[in-house]
């Protein structure tokens, strides 16, 4: 109730009053002033605002977009499509056994080398790029042939290539390519794999009859998950350690880590040679096509020559040399040979989710559910949940194809010049790509699956098998919590040894500016800016990304001083873990859109550019959101542009949704390829083709 009294003054309140008025409109005063002095940045390079800002679709050139995107393998990529789709019983049935899928997998790999004639082992070390795109290919016919083409050529042959010398390449490399000579990487055993210094299987020089003798001391050492060991192999690179006989109280000398060429099986009679036990691994949860085995090695002899020796060799009368002074040197330059299989599976990963995205996409489109009162029903996608589900997912798997592409060229390019700085780079980056990529397709097999409903549990829709097929992805070519945190080390090691004035490498150059950027506190004016030029400007994305994952890298480095002075350093890295990851995650979303935003401005189509450009905006901006809190905590955004940011994301799924029958044909996957009916892409026989698979 208002009183009408006599008011009595409080000249203090008021003064506080008019203080507070005055200090708001200088405030205001010095934002429109700061403003006008510095207004949003402008687009530049090539990266302008996409037409589609105004309007709900924009005109996508499938043809332009698809042409790209694929890159200039993609005709040796349709020759393995085409053998395939010619030759229907080589193509895999959905019911078929563990046994009968392994042969027919075998036969795969045979009629792709000696009746298509394509040869991938001749590009594993020339031109790794066109290796890739054919590994790609060849995964999605069936993901299992996909790995045993890895493990024949990849691995088998790779480790001949890169560990060994020119008397090895001569010996077995015509035997390899065409499959005569089948092998397997017998790395890991049944006590170890992650950590590779661990393994037990010793191979120990025997001076007198000039051979090794590998043996597996205990049944922890016993090679297991062994691809091609079970049926087909009869070649194994064999990791051991290397002992060498001393005249010293010990009697041997522990070396490290080295490879062998082992035969398992005679070439004749595919019997196990003397002392080499095989045993099976058994049905799996996925890739049963490739036949996993068991290896024992007991006393078993191999010559001197069969050491892979570029690291590290034994002469006549058992004198060791090496180019490199320390047992870890030459592990880290063993396992750096290595990296290949990693840049491929994040390259094959993304090859999945393309596939994944295709038929949820397309089915989505199609299906049809409710409506507005007696109004014809709309498809799924055009609802709010269905689009939060699969349009940022397009986004990433646009983001994932340009950056392992970009990946790939790192690692040819890191082959023909052998450059330091190139080989850490790229180490760091397959690591952190591979553990990613592969997890986030993981992840959205699952929701893939589920945003189909009970079709999308069909077996003949293929989520189910993507998705065993490819969980194990996860694992091997290094775990991928493990692997994250070789990034975490990596971006460690750079930010000690390089931050005050160093040279970083390309990768890493961004970590000075952006921890200047981070020392300092976030600008308050900047962190209220939320027009849509400004949060839709690669700058501004590209600057939020950086800035959080110097505020990670910053404050673990802090923790960890911290907690090693009473943890001791593994002690401290420890309680540092879940840290540890986000930052690796972070860098490898900086490196992502980075790379995305490249492709933006490099694409010469005008329309496919601003396709690009809305996916790329999705991409970061749904990054950005997930991680608000992030940002909030410590005011780098303020409560208005985070509400400004999650509106914009949701509009941004609505425009892409609108393009997203021409960004999933853009993949340029034909449907004998994806093979799922509900992922056809003429919509109008999708159902026909489903009720005609179940027999009508």
């Amino acid at each position: 109730m208002e009183s009408h009294g006599p008011r009595t003054s409080n000249p203090t309140a008021e003064e506080d009053g008019s203080s507070n008025r005055d200090r708001a409109i200088v405030a205001r005063r010095v934002e429109r002033l700061f403003l006008h002095l510095n207004p949003p940045p402008e687009f530049s390079d090539g990266v302008e605002l996409a037409p589609c800002a105004g309007r709900a679709k924009i005109d996508v050139n499938t043809e332009q977009l698809s042409k790209y995107m694929r890159g200039k393998y993609r005709d040796v990529q349709q020759k393995v499509y085409d053998y395939f789709n010619s030759r229907p019983e080589l193509q895999t049935p959905l019911e078929i056994s563990k046994d009968e899928h392994r042969e027919l997998c075998m036969r795969q790999l045979m009629g792709l080398v000696r009746e298509a004639g394509i040869r991938p082992f001749r590009y594993v070390v020339e031109e790794p790029a066109k290796y890739f795109a054919i590994l790609e290919a060849v995964g999605s016919v069936d993901m299992s042939l996909g790995i045993k083409t890895g493990v024949q050529f990849s691995l088998w042959g790779g480790s001949v290539l890169n560990l060994g010398t020119k008397k090895h390449r001569d010996k077995y490399f015509e035997g390899i390519d065409s499959v005569e000579y089948p092998g397997c990487f017998a790395m890991t055993e049944l006590h170890h794999g992650s950590n590779v210094q661990g393994l037990q299987t010793v191979a120990t020089f025997d001076p007198i009859k000039d051979e090794f003798i590998i043996d597996t001391p205990n049944d922890g050492a016993i090679k297991w998950w062994i691809g091609n060991a079970a049926v087909h192999g009869k070649f194994a690179t064999v990791f051991a350690k290397l002992m060498l006989p001393t005249h010293d109280t010990k009697g041997v000398a522990d070396m490290g880590v080295h490879a062998f060429i082992v035969p398992i099986r005679d070439m004749k009679t595919h019997k196990p040679m003397p002392g080499v036990e095989i045993h099976d691994c058994g049905h799996k949860v996925g890739l049963n096509g490739v036949d996993n085995g068991a290896l024992r090695f007991r006393s078993v002899r191999i010559p001197r020559d069969n050491l892979l020796n570029r690291f590290g060799d034994v002469s006549r009368d058992g004198k060791y040399t090496s180019s490199l002074p320390s047992i870890n040197k030459r592990f880290a330059a063993t396992l750096g040979e290595l990296v290949g299989g990693r840049v491929g599976l994040a390259y094959s990963s993304v090859g999945v989710l393309k596939i994944a995205v295709i038929i949820a996409v397309r089915y989505s489109l199609l299906r049809q559910q409710f409506g507005p009162p007696k109004q014809p029903e709309i498809s799924i996608l055009d609802y709010q949940s269905q689009q939060h589900k699969l349009m940022p997912m397009l986004a990433s798997t646009y983001a994932f194809h340009f950056a392992t592409l970009d990946l790939v060229d790192k690692y040819s390019e890191m082959k023909k010049t052998h450059d330091e700085q190139l080989v850490g780079d790229v180490h760091a980056l397959s690591a952190g790509l591979k553990a990613y990529v592969t997890s986030y397709t993981a992840k959205s097999l699952s929701i893939c699956r589920e945003a189909c409903g009970g079709h999308g549990y069909a077996a003949v829709n293929r989520f189910g098998s993507l998705r065993n097929d490819h969980d194990i992805f996860q694992t091997f070519e290094g775990d991928n919590t493990v692997l994250l945190q070789q990034v975490a080390g990596y971006l460690l090691k750079q930010y000690k040894e390089k931050f005050q004035g160093g040279t970083l490498t390309v990768t890493w150059n961004y970590l000075r500016e952006s921890m200047n950027s981070y020392l300092s506190q976030p600008n308050p004016v900047t962190a209220r800016w939320e027009g849509e030029d400004h949060l839709r400007d690669p700058k501004f994305q590209l600057d939020a990304f950086r800035y959080r994952t110097s505020r990670l890298l910053q404050s673990v480095a802090v923790r960890l001083r911290k907690h090693s002075k009473t943890l001791g350093s593994f002690g401290a890295w420890n309680r540092c873990l879940n840290h540890l990851l986000t930052l690796a995650e972070s860098h490898i979303e900086s490196v992502i859109l980075a790379k995305f935003i490249d492709a933006v401005r490099s694409c010469p189509d005008p329309s496919s550019r601003a396709a690009l450009k809305l996916v790329c905006d999705l991409y970061a901006l749904d990054r950005i959101w997930n991680d608000i809190g992030t940002y909030r905590n410590v005011d780098y955004v303020a409560p208005n542009k985070a509400k400004a940011i999650h509106k914009l994301t949701e509009y941004l799924c609505f425009q892409v949704k609108n393009n997203a029958r021409e960004l999933v044909d853009a993949f340029d996957l034909p449907d004998y390829v994806t093979r799922a009916p509900i992922g056809m892409q003429a919509a109008e026989e999708a159902y026909a083709q489903y009720t005609q698979f179940a027999g009508f």
